[in-house]
């Protein structure tokens, strides 16, 4: 596709489907000369292959990424590679990791039958004491193209199966109701094959990742990654490194939701830099905030077209960079010792992410986690909202309506443009209290 002085809409890399011309319209567009293009994506490597993730950040942060490298873009962006790495030393990795993804895969294969069959579940296998399902209607809503065989149906009929196993099998079926919802508007999830492999990946994360297993929204971020990334092991481990930034919002226990901790966040931002938008929820009965949990689950997945929401998470991703992500992922323990050894040498400001420098300015790189920046996010669609939520909103109801109908109407780039702003200005105000 030739660009344009005028740009290509972000959308239009992504067919969708002609019956489906509902949702989001695409606002941001792909140009020349401020989008990260395949040409200046190769020559930020040198001749061994390490990356200048300066240049790249500085690129994104003013027009995001070509979708033709987007995949191999993002791989750096979430943390899959150091930028300091060959050519040779990523490709060892990559291999490394194939084999390891393979390895989990055959373990889940073994547990259920259904992992890497090219079909999904939509139907319980198990019942929640472990015992097989073997009715012929639950089975074929299960697999409506498959005919179970007797071998199939009594497998595991006398097989004690322990808890863990019996909780990742009770996921499966919502896995593939979910998936079968997932981005249902485009051309690549005709295919049996795309779902299936969507399908995979879940359920492998879901077997590893005990602590979180699968919750609904996970395959809203796992399906774009599965776009960009042909091979099934390098889209899972992507997924998997994008899972690190996010699974704390997915860990629930029975007295706090996940995601609650960046709902008290933004409470205090709010509370911060808008008193009377948050005096006025809280006196709604919305304090809580709990009307915001699905832009923090789904990083705004469903207020944004799917090109854009794209570009949104790149942003967002290039903004609060930070080059010690790769090696706090593979190797924390000496990262922290390397951090202590070596506090006088600081790393070119450069290498960070805009968002993750004024962190750094403020003092905010000590013992505090910073706030990311999907807090800010939010907080600036609530910004852009506060007078319409104050003269409108009259219940919570109110609330959530006015929040819902900023679907098709957000720019990705003003709102990220916004957070960049509300996040100095919280620093500063922060400080002097």
């Amino acid at each position: 596709m030739m660009w344009r002085d005028s740009g290509v809409p972000a959308d239009s890399f992504y067919e969708a489907r002609t019956e489906c011309a509902e949702g989001p319209k695409s606002k941001f567009k792909i140009k020349a000369g401020k989008t990260l293009s395949a040409r200046r994506w190769h020559a930020a490597f040198n001749p061994e292959g390490c990356l200048d993730i300066a240049s790249v950040l500085s690129r994104i942060q003013r027009g995001g990424v070509h979708p033709s490298i987007r995949g191999e873009v993002w791989e750096f962006l979430v943390g899959c590679f150091d930028p300091k790495s060959t050519f040779d030393e990523r490709e060892q990795q990559r291999q490394h990791r194939r084999v390891q993804y393979a390895r989990w895969k055959e373990v889940c294969q073994e547990l259920d039958s259904h992992v890497g069959s090219g079909r999904i579940i939509t139907a319980p296998v198990i019942t929640e004491d472990g015992q097989p399902i073997h009715d012929p209607l639950v089975l074929q809503e299960a697999n409506p193209d498959h005919v179970p065989s007797s071998r199939e149906q009594g497998s595991e009929s006398n097989v004690c199966l322990d808890k863990p196993i019996i909780e990742w099998k009770l996921t499966l079926h919502q896995i593939g109701l979910d998936v079968l919802r997932t981005d249902r508007t485009l051309v690549f999830y005709e295919k049996k094959e795309n779902l299936a492999k969507l399908w995979d990946i879940l359920a492998v994360y879901a077997w590893i990742d005990k602590d979180v297993g699968y919750c609904q929204g996970m395959s809203d971020l796992c399906s774009p990654i599965i776009i960009l990334l042909e091979d099934e092991a390098d889209a899972f481990w992507c997924f998997e490194r994008l899972m690190r930034k996010l699974r704390g919002n997915f860990r629930c226990t029975e007295r706090s939701v996940g995601v609650e901790n960046q709902l008290q966040s933004l409470a205090s931002i709010t509370q911060v830099l808008d008193p009377k938008l948050h005096q006025h929820l809280e006196t709604l009965g919305g304090g809580d905030y709990l009307f915001a949990v699905r832009m923090f689950m789904v990083l705004f997945r469903r207020e944004l077209s799917f090109g854009d929401s794209l570009y949104l998470w790149e942003m967002m991703w290039a903004l609060e960079y930070h080059p010690d992500m790769f090696s706090m992922y593979e190797e924390p323990e000496l990262v922290i010792e390397k951090n202590e050894t070596s506090k006088g040498k600081v790393k070119s400001i450069r290498q960070f992410g805009k968002f993750e420098r004024e962190n750094i300015k403020n003092g905010s790189n000590g013992s505090e986690t910073p706030l990311p920046m999907t807090v800010f996010l939010v907080a600036s669609v609530l910004k852009e909202k506060s007078a319409k939520l104050l003269q409108e909103a009259r219940g919570l109801d109110d609330v959530v309506k006015i929040l819902n109908d900023v679907s098709g109407d957000l720019d990705a780039k003003k709102t990220c443009s916004h957070a960049i702003k509300l996040h100095k200005k919280y620093l500063k105000m922060a400080k002097k209290t």
